[in-house]
């Protein structure tokens, strides 16, 4: 027993030692990117119309085109993902991403813009389906905190690009907002070299006999997930938008408010995302995050409105633990959708089953300014409530599509073809009982 016991935890010493390599790289790498997209997504909206000269109502129809047209890369990215093993696809995307970025400083009208929006958002959307499933080889034994500890650099990496733009916004120069154009597409750069030697290139995964290029379609459960965390989603632009839109138009709060709001929600993200979401790591346990996160909309949407009804110095103190809240129910949130995300997709299709959990996330995020703007603000603080009721139903979805998914997971077959090689660490099966 004693030397039974001392071999298995000699190998998952060698297990994680050889696992946190790659997971390191992989981290550094998100990082990296997000310094970058952080730069250049705090000032693109002044660059295109100050600089290149386009009008808000140009800029804003360009990239709903992009985002649109972006959809289609999502699942073809995938499969080749599948096929062709997760690194690889990403690789490419990270420099077709690069090469659009830089694009940006050569743009001078309309038509322009919109067909290199067009590309970035392709390869964009090609970059979330591989990368998910690269995150998903690269998780190790405990992919739950992994993906924590990745979220929490992300949310950084963001916060501290969005520091950065804050001079160049400050000089609003071309050669400045040049520099912050072309310093993201050094990140994506950069991100792919780092990968490229501290990830190994993992062969795909044998498939089952009844594996098909679509059949995510069919997989009802995950499906139904999908379209749940793509309505969720309008939180995101919860805080991010209708908040800010909230606070300028109908309370009396400072101006600075706005600013504190913004800090307050990656600050709370950053300091919590790794502590709650290495606790959701299984299905079940990601369906009743989603349910928390339901809950604790419900509490700061009010909380959001009530900042029309206080004196100007109460809002920013309102608004501050309103966004704590609402932050909290973000983390449990987004490990929710990691737990199930990962969790529901077999380990062969990672790349397929993210290309169309990223088509619904986008789709939700291309929406939520017309609904929040069109809907919720319209109505005024009764829209505000009927949004926080909205996110507690749709959280109260979560543990029970969580159980039809896991009663649908039945073992794979037996893949067919030759196996690959071993990986250089182990791939922690898609049983709901294992892995988040």
């Amino acid at each position: 027993m004693t030397s039974g016991g001392t071999a298995t935890g000699t190998e998952q010493r060698i297990s994680e030692t050889a696992a946190a390599g790659p997971q390191r790289a992989l981290i550094t790498a998100h990082f990296i990117s997000r310094v970058g997209n952080g730069l250049f997504n705090t000032a693109a909206i002044l660059y295109f119309t100050f600089v290149v000269g386009l009008h808000p109502a140009q800029v804003g129809a360009g990239l709903t085109i992009a985002g649109l047209a972006g959809l289609a890369a999502g699942l073809p990215a995938g499969n080749l993902a599948d096929r062709y093993g997760p690194r690889t696809v990403w690789l490419t995307t990270l420099t077709l991403q690069a090469v659009t970025m830089a694009a940006f400083v050569f743009i001078d009208g309309w038509l322009a813009f919109t067909l290199v929006a067009t590309l970035d958002r392709l390869a964009a959307t090609a970059a979330g389906a591989a990368g998910g499933a690269l995150v998903a080889r690269v998780g190790g034994e405990r992919p739950a905190a992994f993906r924590a500890r990745l979220r929490t650099f992300v949310n950084l990496g963001v916060v501290l690009g969005t520091l950065g733009a804050g001079f160049a916004i400050q000089l609003g120069t071309r050669a400045a907002y040049t520099g912050l154009i072309l310093a993201n597409a050094a990140s994506f750069a950069l991100a792919a070299l780092v990968v490229l030697l501290g990830v190994p290139g993992y062969r795909p995964l044998p498939k089952p006999a009844g594996h098909r290029r679509w059949s995510v379609l069919a997989d009802r459960p995950y499906v139904s997930f999908v379209a749940l965390y793509s309505a969720m989603g309008l939180q995101y632009q919860t805080a991010a938008l209708l908040l800010p839109l909230w606070l300028t138009a109908h309370t009396d709060a400072p101006r600075w408010t706005v600013a504190l709001v913004n800090a307050t929600s990656s600050g709370v993200c950053v300091l919590l995302q790794r502590r709650l979401g290495a606790k959701v790591e299984t299905p079940t346990q990601g369906g009743r995050a989603f349910r928390r996160a339901g809950l604790l909309f419900l509490l700061s949407c009010p909380l959001m409105a009530l900042t029309a009804d206080v004196p100007a110095w109460v809002a920013p103190a309102l608004a501050f633990l309103a966004v704590c809240v609402h932050s909290i129910g973000e983390v449990w949130e987004s490990s929710a959708a990691f737990a199930l995300g990962y969790g529901l997709a077999p380990d062969h299709a990672q790349g397929q089953y993210h290309g169309l959990f990223g088509i619904g996330f986008d789709t939700g995020q291309a929406l939520a300014p017309l609904v929040l703007t069109g809907a919720v603000l319209a109505l005024g603080q009764p829209g505000w409530l009927l949004l926080g009721v909205l996110f507690a139903a749709l959280g109260a979805a979560g543990p029970p599509v969580a159980a039809w998914a896991e009663r649908t997971r039945r073992p794979l077959a037996e893949p067919t073809g030759p196996s690959p090689s071993p990986s250089p660490i182990p791939i922690p099966a898609a049983a709901a009982e294992t892995v988040g």
